[in-house]
Formats: C-alpha cells, sequence, structure tokens
C-alpha cells in the first residue's frame, strides 16, 4: 500500500473516487455547495428525501458526471460535529476504507485530513487517519486461499488531501510514524492470531529474535536450563506440564543516552492456555489461543518504538510458556519457590498468568528501570467490570497511571483506573506460603494485581489488564474477528511523552 500527501482543491482533483466529510446538519458548507452543482443536485436530492442525512457511517456513493475529474465522489457521515473526536476520525476512516474495498474500490483521494476538529493539529489527525487506513487493511491471511474471488481488493494507493503546502513535511512526518506504529500492531496481530499448533513459546521467541534483528534491538533467550539455574520456580511450574519448552525472552533498545534507566515492559506470554489441572471449559478455549495478547502488544511496541527511532530506552521481557493439563503438571495446592524466594501457594491452576509475570517482574529489576508496566490478558473479572470498552490500570504510583489514562485517551485505546487499597492484600496471604494465587472471585482483577504487587514493589509500575481488549469478535467495530493488538498505540503514546 502507498499513502501521499497532495495539497490543492479537493474538487479539483483526479482520483477515482473523492471522499469527502459531512457533518450532520452541515448541509450548506461552501464546498458542498459546489459538489452538490457538480453532481447535478444529487446531494440536495439525497438530503430532502432522506437517503442521506450526515449521521455517523452513513455512506452516499455518487458517480460523476463530466464537470469533475473524480469518477466517484463518497459522502461519509460524521455525526454531531461538537461530539467527532479524533477517535471518532480513526474510526471513520477505517469503516470509510471497508466499504470502499467492499466495493472493489482499492485507490481513493481522502479529504478528511481538513476536518475542523477543535483542539487537534494536522499532524494528529494525519496520523490517526493513516492509522485507520492501515488497520482496516489487515488480514491473517496464512491458512486462507490464495485467490478468492469473494473477497474486498486489497487497498493500493491512498492519497491524503491537505489544503496548504506548507504542512506536506509535517504531514508526510506523521504518515510515516502511523505506518511505523501500525506495522507493530500488525505484528502483535498476527502473533495473537497464530493457531497454538504453530505457536509454541519456542515459536514465539524465534520470531521476537526476527523482528529484533530486522529494527536493531538486541535479543536475548533463556532456555529451561537458564531458567532452572536462576530460580524462576513459578515461571517453570506453570510451564511443566507441558512438552513445549520455556523462554524468556529479553529485548534491549537503546535509543536514549547510555546512563539513561529505561522503561520497562513485561507482557504475560502464555501461548496456550488449557487451564491447566484446573481446566477451562470447552466451550471458546479455541480463543485462549490469545492469553499471550500482553506479550504480544510488549513485542509490537518495541517494533514500533525501534522503528520510530525513539530516543529513549526500553526494556522488554516475555515470559513464553503454555499452560496444559498433563501428569507433571501443578496441581491445586502445590507451593512454588517464585526467584524472589517468596513463596506461592496455588490455588487455582488456571491463575498462571500472574505466576509467570511474578518471576518476569523480579527479574526486570536488575535493570534498575525508572518505570515498569505489565501488560496480560490476566483475569475474565475485568470484563465483567469494563466490558469490551477499556483495559483495567492499577499499580503503585499514580502520577504514572495518570501518564497511562492521558496517552490511552489520546490514543483512543482507553484504560480505566481500579482501587488498589491495602484490605485487598489480605485477600491473598496464605495459611502456608507467602501468598496464594487468587484471592476468590471477589474483586478478582483488583487481588491479581496485589499478588504482582508483591513482585512489583522495588520501582514504579503499574499493571494494565487488557482481557476485553485483546481479541475482538467479527463485525465489532469494523475489527475482524481475532488480536487486536491492543496497547501498542497506547504505550507509544506514551513512551513518545516521556521522550519531550
Amino acid at each position: 500500500m502507498k499513502i501521499t500527501v497532495k495539497k490543492g482543491n479537493a474538487l479539483e482533483q483526479k482520483t477515482l473516487c473523492l471522499v469527502l466529510g459531512v457533518f450532520e446538519g452541515k448541509y450548506k458548507e461552501e464546498q458542498l455547495l459546489q459538489l452538490d452543482q457538480q453532481v447535478g443536485g444529487a446531494f440536495s436530492r439525497a438530503i430532502q428525501s432522506k437517503e442521506f442525512a450526515g449521521r455517523r457511517g452513513q455512506f452516499l456513493l455518487l458517480h460523476n458526471g463530466s464537470q469533475s475529474l473524480a469518477e466517484r465522489i463518497l459522502l461519509v457521515g460524521l455525526g454531531k460535529e461538537p461530539a467527532f473526536s479524533l477517535r471518532s476520525l480513526r474510526q471513520i476512516t477505517s469503516s470509510t476504507v471497508k466499504f470502499l474495498t467492499e466495493k472493489q474500490l482499492g485507490n481513493f483521494l481522502l479529504v478528511l485530513p481538513q476536518l475542523p476538529i477543535k483542539k487537534t493539529a494536522l499532524d494528529e489527525r494525519i496520523q490517526v487517519i493513516t492509522e485507520g487506513i492501515l488497520l482496516a487493511d489487515y488480514r491473517y491471511d496464512r491458512y486462507l486461499p490464495k485467490v478468492d474471488a469473494g473477497r474486498p481488493v486489497v487497498v493500493g494507493h491512498v492519497d491524503l488531501l491537505i489544503s496548504t503546502p506548507e504542512n506536506t513535511a509535517t504531514a508526510k512526518s506523521a504518515v510515516a510514524a502511523a505506518e511505523a506504529i501500525v506495522s507493530g500492531v500488525c505484528f502483535a496481530r498476527d502473533l495473537v492470531n497464530a493457531p497454538g499448533n504453530l505457536k509454541s513459546p519456542k515459536y514465539m521467541a524465534m520470531q521476537a529474535v526476527a523482528m529484533a534483528e530486522k529494527v536493531g534491538i538486541q535479543a536475548n533467550l533463556l532456555d529451561r536450563r537458564e531458567l532452572e539455574r536462576q530460580g524462576f520456580g513459578a515461571m517453570l511450574g506453570v510451564a511443566q506440564g507441558s512438552e513445549q519448552e520455556p523462554y524468556l525472552i529479553v529485548l534491549k533498545y537503546q535509543g536514549g543516552n547510555e546512563a539513561d534507566k529505561p522503561i520497562a515492559l513485561v507482557g504475560k506470554g502464555v501461548t496456550f492456555d488449557a487451564g491447566g489441572i484446573s481446566l477451562k471449559p470447552a466451550e471458546k478455549m479455541d480463543e485462549m489461543k490469545m492469553d499471550m495478547g500482553g506479550a504480544a502488544a510488549v513485542l509490537g511496541t518495541m517494533q514500533a518504538a525501534a522503528k520510530m527511532k525513539l530516543p529513549i530506552n526500553l526494556i522488554a521481557v516475555v515470559p513464553a510458556v503454555e499452560n496444559m493439563p498433563s501428569g507433571t503438571a501443578i496441581r491445586p495446592g502445590d507451593i512454588l519457590t517464585s526467584l524472589s524466594g517468596k513463596t506461592i501457594e496455588v490455588l487455582n491452576t488456571d491463575a498462571e498468568g500472574r505466576l509467570i509475570l511474578a518471576d518476569a517482574l523480579t527479574y526486570v529489576g536488575r535493570y534498575q528501570p525508572r518505570v515498569v508496566i505489565d501488560l496480560a490478558t490476566l483475569t475474565g473479572a475485568c470484563i465483567i467490570a469494563l466490558g469490551n470498552q477499556a483495559a483495567a490500570v492499577l499499580g503503585n504510583n499514580d502520577g504514572l497511571i495518570r501518564e497511562l489514562l492521558k496517552a490511552g485517551e489520546r490514543s483512543g485505546e482507553r484504560f480505566w483506573q481500579l482501587p488498589l487499597w491495602e484490605e485487598y492484600t489480605e485477600l491473598i496471604k496464605s495459611d502456608f506460603a507467602d501468598v496464594k494465587n487468587t484471592g476468590g472471585r471477589a474483586a478478582g482483577t483488583i487481588t491479581a494485581a496485589a499478588f504482582l504487587q508483591q513482585f512489583a514493589d522495588k520501582y514504579r509500575w503499574a499493571h494494565l489488564d487488557i482481557a476485553g481488549m485483546a481479541w475482538a469478535e467479527q463485525g465489532k467495530a469494523g475489527q475482524p474477528k481475532g488480536g487486536t493488538g491492543f496497547a501498542v498505540r497506547a504505550l507509544i503514546e506514551y513512551l513518545r511523552g516521556q521522550t519531550k
């Protein structure tokens, strides 16, 4: 796909399809009046007949006459102008691209960058539009037929029209940034969508190493022997039920000064989660290939940061395991000794993500990070609390949490803070070990974070439970069924804020 920036008058552009946005009730704008003349009054007739009203998500495709260089004109409903935001712009762009590709139109020109969205700059609008275009074109087709006549056309060339030539360099820079970010999102989506018979912990480790070599990131893998030598008892406890070998993936990106302390990202990497002895229900167990969504987001963020050459130092730590039932699997009631030396009573083997994160959070402390952010598809309780609209954020530093909340709003990937009061820690105290790995059904997302906090007490730390956001059902907000790559955009937005 090629995305280019053009400047000029929208109604004087030669293109297969010219795309214009229309706010509800804003039908008398000068550009729309000129357009109506060119199309012989077709626009005003559509308004009068209520075929088109500019409501959010409405489309009106006109085949133009000889008065215009555009062969077609697509009018896109934007809804009420005061409610329109950058998040709306990204979603509208994706919906528009899907509409056009289903019409077998892969080349078009968007005038959307010129939309008057309050408190936004051109580079912000260009970035979210480019993200919308690229994400709408995403497909995981590794196992699909190479030729399918019924599938939408692939996007070929998109022009973004701006009004003044002085902004060309800024617009091109925003396109490049969006392309880097979406490359990370799509890398994460590919990892999540890969089936369990392909996506072993070793496969994910090799994918991470290959990505790191491509973008100039230092990579290191700790195999079972090294994990045993160092004492990763919690992580190895989860891995012992599977024939697949565990790996700890460690990536280092040096974009800042040598002396600068890194920001650390830790991602849960359970490549398939059957629940262990505490076996999951059969329904939708196939979706448990996505239980490494946190790891995927971390790896995608590292790729995007390196491609953008962010002036910052990053460490990524991903514990990669498979959680299976077998004669060698851990049992409810077993006690594990973690890397930190703390003992953990395992009451539920399906609460395995927090076990591998406990060792990873301990391990990352050796890099003396200034901030640690972990990401995990950790609890079903998070979906009960927040649905599929936001991820939960908890932590031990309110300043860090506020920065993540702001980054989430700016990127369109929302977080919502849940409390982490001392009283919740009481629920994970064990009679036989330092802690137990579940506090019961009540406040499940919070007690899981309270467990993690026991291993993240030496640095500023935030925990993102992305259980409700890492996987989408087909048709939701235009997202194809499967991995979403959630949190890559938000993390990049946060990291960019740390470089200023």
